[in-house]
């Protein structure tokens, strides 16, 4: 098969916003600008990509797609990015789950795991 995972498109009312937003909190950098559109990889070679892009239609429901991470420290790790602007949302967990969900500033949900120890 020759298929290469190029990238995710999230959709941004500020895609410039949320796209250095997620640089910040993954430690990626910025590969390419554009007026309407951000992409921003773990390194200018690396691959998959995020790349944001202009809608100005607001979320409205849950996800059907997010990303799961893995931290080394879990409590940290939700700290730093409360820190930065995500907050903690409900989707429907017990409470018991050994993940966080949380949100980006435009609401887009993620879950930071439990290590693995």
């Amino acid at each position: 098969m020759d298929l290469t995972w190029e990238q995710i498109v999230v959709d941004a009312a500020d895609p410039h916003a949320l796209g250095r937003w997620w640089a910040e909190a993954l430690g990626w950098v910025v590969v390419d600008e554009s007026k309407d559109e951000i992409e921003i990889r773990e390194s200018p070679d690396s691959l998959p990509g995020l790349l944001f892009g202009r809608n100005p239609n607001a979320k409205s429901v849950k996800n059907r797609l997010h990303p799961d991470f893995r931290p080394v420290d879990q409590a940290a790790e939700v700290a730093r990015l409360l820190d930065l602007g995500a907050r903690r949302v409900e989707v429907g967990q017990s409470g018991d789950e050994p993940w966080v969900v949380l949100a980006d500033p435009e609401g887009n949900e993620f879950c930071l795991l439990s290590s693995r120890r």
